[in-house]
């Protein structure tokens, strides 16, 4: 059987979808915060470098957040 149908459109997309307004504002703040110049919309003039860093500091500060609360609700 072939799902390439539902397959379609972006492959971004938020697992929760209420919280896609906040994981916008979340990646446009990690992009000022380590210089990379994100725009709203099209970014097809940033190199994967500076795209995949917004990423990789996004899921950084996530587990630093996560880990902050399991240490403070584990004691």
């Amino acid at each position: 059987m072939n799902n390439t149908s539902s397959n379609t459109g972006s492959s971004n997309r938020t697992a929760v979808p209420e919280a896609k307004s906040a994981m916008n504002r979340f990646k446009m703040e990690v992009a000022n915060e380590i210089g990379v110049p994100l725009s709203d919309g099209y970014n097809g003039n940033l190199t994967s470098a500076q795209n995949g860093s917004v990423g990789g500091y996004m899921v950084k500060k996530m587990i630093e957040a996560q880990e902050r609360q399991m240490a403070s609700s584990g004691n």
